[in-house]
């Protein structure tokens, strides 16, 4: 393995690799690697894997563009497991879902509904922005998001500046569930100014890391 050392292959040269977002820790997919996979993902920073299925090599996002920029890798304790933290450019699984375990299994049997809506969990502000950039790229009729797009920036500085007040106002008047409702709206028109700007929220995440660290 060379500069790999530590690994163990199973008896078929592979290695699984999980596959975690790196901003919001969201587990994507699972997939194997061989010594050449994992030496392509560290030489050009995206991910390659083996099928076993095909009996290849493949580059993830080759022919989707969902592709998956490296930021880290991590062994496990055993070295017998890969964990790969990435950003994900669209989703990951090929069924059109963000991550491939979008399905819980209770009761023994496979429920094949995505969790619900509103459950508090972070993930929900990368699934935000995913469907405000696919707002932009491919705009719907009737899309609000599709709509402020089309009318360019100077709208939605406009509407951040209206929201911006609108969490003042409610902060002023302490009604905690004005507060929050206002707030969301406040972010959901920021991600509309990253989209704009092709920017992504982990560049958020990433800044107000290294000012953590300067603390």
């Amino acid at each position: 393995m060379g500069r790999f050392e530590g690994l163990t292959l199973d008896e078929d040269g592979l290695i699984p690799a999980i596959v975690q977002d790196a901003a919001s820790g969201e587990v994507l997919m699972l997939a194997y690697m061989n010594a050449e996979s994992l030496q392509k993902t560290v030489s050009s920073g995206r991910t390659h894997f083996w099928s076993r299925s095909r009996g290849r090599l493949w580059m993830k996002g080759e022919t989707s563009g969902n592709t998956q920029q490296v930021v880290d890798i991590r062994l496990d304790c055993d070295g017998d497991a890969l964990l790969v933290r990435v950003r994900q450019r669209g989703v990951a699984c090929h069924t059109g879902e963000r991550s491939c375990f979008y399905r819980a299994l209770a009761e023994d049997r496979l429920q094949n509904e995505p969790p619900p809506p509103g459950d508090g969990s972070p993930t929900v502000l990368q699934e935000l922005f995913e469907v405000i950039r696919d707002r932009r790229e491919s705009p719907q009729r009737g899309s609000y998001t599709s709509r402020l797009f089309a009318d360019g920036k100077g709208a939605i500085l406009k509407k951040v500046g209206e929201e911006a007040s609108e969490v003042i106002i409610a902060s002023m008047e302490g009604d905690p569930a004005e507060i929050v409702h206002e707030v969301s709206d406040l972010v959901y028109h920021l991600f509309v100014l990253l989209g704009l700007h092709d920017l992504r929220p982990e560049a958020i995440y990433e800044e107000l890391g290294r000012r953590r660290g300067a603390r």
